[in-house]
């Protein structure tokens, strides 16, 4: 089923909650990427996939929703190796990000103790608190 409207637009409906409370270029991307890719594949699942994957490279997940990344490009070692590996995901936080990107992130999430974080423990607590603020708005 399309997920944009005959004009182009992102159908509200249709999209992911994380994306409704995102900025209308993330769920245009997510809307026309997936429309492209079940043109192509035929087969939704792999079409929400390839949608999520194009927002990754361009967004990165922030609490609730999806903001623009400084740089777009891969967000993790997954996304980098594309489909057929099996490598740790940081779902949606941009793990390729500077430490101090990761930090000023990690503040607006109000997650305890960052300070002392390293890198990798940045990416993990970003992503836990990222789930715990999707919970929230459901």
């Amino acid at each position: 089923m399309p997920k944009t409207t005959k004009s182009g637009q992102p159908k509200q409906s249709e999209l992911p909650s994380t994306l409704r409370r995102s900025p209308k270029k993330a769920q245009a991307t997510f809307t026309n990427a997936y429309d492209a890719a079940a043109d192509q594949y035929h087969d939704e699942e792999r079409a929400h996939r390839v949608a999520f994957a194009a927002v990754k490279h361009t967004h990165e997940k922030v609490g609730d929703h999806w903001e623009a990344k400084e740089r777009s490009g891969p967000s993790d070692p997954q996304a980098e190796g594309g489909a057929n590996t099996s490598r740790e995901t940081a779902g949606g936080v941009d793990a390729n990000a500077s430490k101090s990107h990761l930090l000023d992130v990690a503040r607006r999430l109000d997650v305890s103790g960052r300070s002392k974080m390293n890198k990798a423990d940045l990416v993990t607590a970003i992503q836990k608190a990222n789930e715990k603020a999707t919970r929230r708005s459901r």
